[in-house]
């Protein structure tokens, strides 16, 4: 209680007035338009805003689709090569990084990693087309594969990185003790221990690059049309349920990985902590 006789809320923010519905009105505007949109996708109606019955109709239409299955292997293509690539140069940087000898400018090269994250995805994709254009490329699949690893390498490095923090050194160094020499002990005991944050930082930057729709759209081409792109061109004729069943399953697939994801950040942390 204060000097006029009214109660302070301190320390325990569950307990501030009306934070329960401004939370709950944030979650209502962020989620509610996502159910409406799966709900919508089983409508039978082509009229996405009249229900006259339940339907997977417009889910069989897009599995018949080839456009959609064009793209649709066009975006696991290019995620699958483009995660995959990021992982590998993530992990030597953070390897590289995590080592205990200091030099000058290590601070430095971490933030440049970390850069794409805290920047407008817009501005490197056109720096990388205008990098493309000087240099005479062509556009499609391959420039929007190099333009997803450059993409996707700060996300897969994260993870790595912490786990490469959480990670008892003076293991490796009781291997050396051991008479391993560098090599091996990097594939015996780091690599295991590395192991659940390289798969955590692959499958972050794969669903980055599965949903990614700014880099894909200024350096696509002929050919390199993804499930994002291919979406947005079914969107400005007007959302229909097919729109809503494609959405749908994009949904499930990243909420599947993101779920893989969690799970393999969570485990890595209840490794560290027995550590």
């Amino acid at each position: 209680m204060n000097l006029f006789g009214r109660k302070t809320y301190q320390g325990n923010a569950r307990h501030w007035p009306g934070l329960f519905t401004a939370t709950a009105v944030f979650f209502g505007y962020v989620y509610l338009p996502i159910l409406v949109l799966i709900a919508l996708s089983f409508n039978e109606n082509r009229t996405v805003t009249v229900w006259t019955g339940f339907s997977l109709d417009w889910y069989r239409v897009a599995f018949e689709n080839r456009d959609i299955i064009r793209a649709a292997t066009n975006s696991l293509i290019i995620a699958s090569i483009a995660s995959v690539t990021a992982t590998v140069f993530s992990t030597l940087a953070a390897i590289r990084m995590a080592s205990s000898d200091r030099f000058r400018g290590k601070q430095a090269i971490n933030a440049a990693i970390a850069l794409p994250i805290t920047i407008p995805e817009i501005v490197p994709a056109v720096a990388t087309l205008m990098f493309f254009a000087s240099l005479g490329f062509t556009l499609g699949l391959g420039t929007v594969i190099i333009g997803h690893i450059v993409f996707c390498i700060p996300f897969a490095y994260l993870p790595i990185r912490a786990r490469l923090e959480g990670m008892d050194p003076r293991i490796a160094e009781a291997a050396g003790d051991l008479y391993a020499n560098p090599v091996r002990a990097f594939w015996h005991v780091t690599l295991p221990q590395l192991l659940p944050g390289i798969l955590s930082g692959l499958v972050l930057a794969f669903i980055i690059s599965l949903d990614d729709f700014v880099t894909t759209f200024f350096l696509g081409g002929a050919g390199s049309t993804t499930l994002p792109i291919y979406i947005f061109g079914l969107v400005r004729t007007g959302v229909t349920p097919e729109v809503n069943a494609i959405s749908s399953l994009m949904l499930l697939l990243s909420l599947a990985l993101v779920s893989l994801s969690l799970f393999l950040g969570r485990d890595q942390g209840r490794n560290a902590g027995l550590g």
